[in-house]
């Protein structure tokens, strides 16, 4: 099995590039992402997997780890090749893949050129519970703590604890873990959504 490459470009093409090993010209299937990076004389590694048949052998090459256990995941999916899992991996990441198979949607991948109706629904179905969790949607609320003390800054700013503490909680589901974790980059947000401070009446 031949798990990693890494050798130079010696030919690239739209899906495809060369590269030399020692001598030996490898040719390996890549996403058009990988492609467009790569460039003549360049050293390239590459994850790879070879696709074994009566006719052929292939090679099929990613830029991460992460990309090539989605590919051999895809691969795992009736009615999925890896010409077709290549093209989810070229229109979609890997995060984008992990998003939709948790939300059960099916649409990101009946965009996918080769993908009908059908092989998209397989997909969600018989990859549920078996991906990573999206990097996106694995980072932690902000704490109790930090949303009491941006929501007594704006009360003392002349904000009602009612509008206060509504903008915070709205600001903090959007905001990156950094900003969610720290006290003033969430206040700075905060006003920014607010605009400048006003006086209310404490009930308001």
């Amino acid at each position: 099995m031949i798990s990693t490459l890494r050798g130079t470009a010696v030919h690239i093409e739209p899906d495809a590039v060369v590269l030399d090993v020692g001598g030996v010209g490898f040719t390996v299937a890549v996403t058009p992402q990988v492609s467009r990076s790569a460039h003549l004389g360049q050293t390239l590694h590459l994850h790879t997997q070879l696709i074994v048949r009566e006719d052929a052998f292939s090679l099929f090459g990613f830029s991460s780890r992460e990309e090539l256990v989605v590919f051999v995941q895809l691969l795992s999916v009736s009615g999925v090749g890896p010409k077709s899992a290549l093209g989810v991996l070229s229109g979609l990441s890997v995060d984008q893949i992990a998003e939709a198979v948790a939300a059960d949607d099916d649409a990101p991948f009946r965009r996918v050129s080769g993908i009908g109706p059908k092989t998209a629904k397989l997909i969600v179905v018989q990859l549920a519970g078996k991906l990573a969790p999206p990097r996106s949607t694995s980072s932690p609320d902000a704490s109790p703590d930090i949303v009491v003390q941006v929501t007594q800054a704006l009360v003392g700013l002349g904000w009602s604890e009612r509008v206060a503490a509504e903008a915070v909680a709205g600001v903090a589901e959007d905001a990156s873990p950094t900003d969610r974790a720290s006290v003033p980059a969430l206040l700075r947000l905060t006003l920014s959504v607010l605009g400048p401070a006003r006086k209310e009446p404490v009930g308001g």
